[in-house]
């Protein structure tokens, strides 16, 4: 697992979470590398915007007092739910070649089961042209996935939605976070 460095503010709740009683300012995060959620505690006197990039590494960080821990999937706020699926979207298409390395890279998962199918919207029929168009030559770009491979629903949005599912319920098999 790779160290964090930057994080992008989901939400932040100046008086903590209403149900506990602590009354701490904190803010949801999520990793930029791993796509961890993180729950950040900022400096005295700091505040956090949503969509903030914020420091976490080790150095000295300017805004972060510390981080809390992981981010439960259950504490999401409906604010940060929202963020978290336009933070994945983006960074889909802003990382596309490590995308299409899975689709160039990806096996089978057991005898029953590829990774191809643990995408939602891919089923048998999907992995075995993806395979096909991948053994005449490797893909090169989200575009170049869609032209070759017929009725595969867009790409970019099938990782999508698979990273939403991996961030937000408990699978069984993980394809993008660690």
């Amino acid at each position: 697992m790779t160290k964090e460095e930057f994080a992008i503010v989901l939400d932040f709740l100046p008086y903590g979470y209403p149900l506990e009683n602590r009354g701490m300012p904190l803010a949801q995060a999520i990793g930029e590398g791993g796509f961890t959620l993180l729950q950040l505690v900022p400096r005295r006197g700091e505040k956090f915007d949503v969509g903030e990039r914020a420091y976490i590494g080790d150095g000295k960080r300017d805004k972060v007092q510390y981080i809390l821990g992981r981010c439960p999937r259950e504490k999401l706020t409906e604010t940060a739910k929202a963020q978290l699926e336009d933070f994945v979207d983006e960074f889909v298409l802003k990382d596309e070649e490590r995308f299409v390395k899975f689709f160039n890279k990806a096996q089978a998962i057991n005898t029953r089961l590829h990774q191809f199918e643990l995408l939602p919207g891919l089923g048998k029929k999907h992995t075995s042209a993806i395979l096909a168009a991948r053994e005449e030559k490797e893909f090169e770009s989200f575009e170049d996935i869609k032209e070759r491979v017929a009725n595969l629903p867009s790409p970019d949005k099938v990782i999508g939605k698979r990273i939403m599912e991996e961030l937000t319920e408990m699978q069984r098999h993980n394809l993008f976070i660690f």
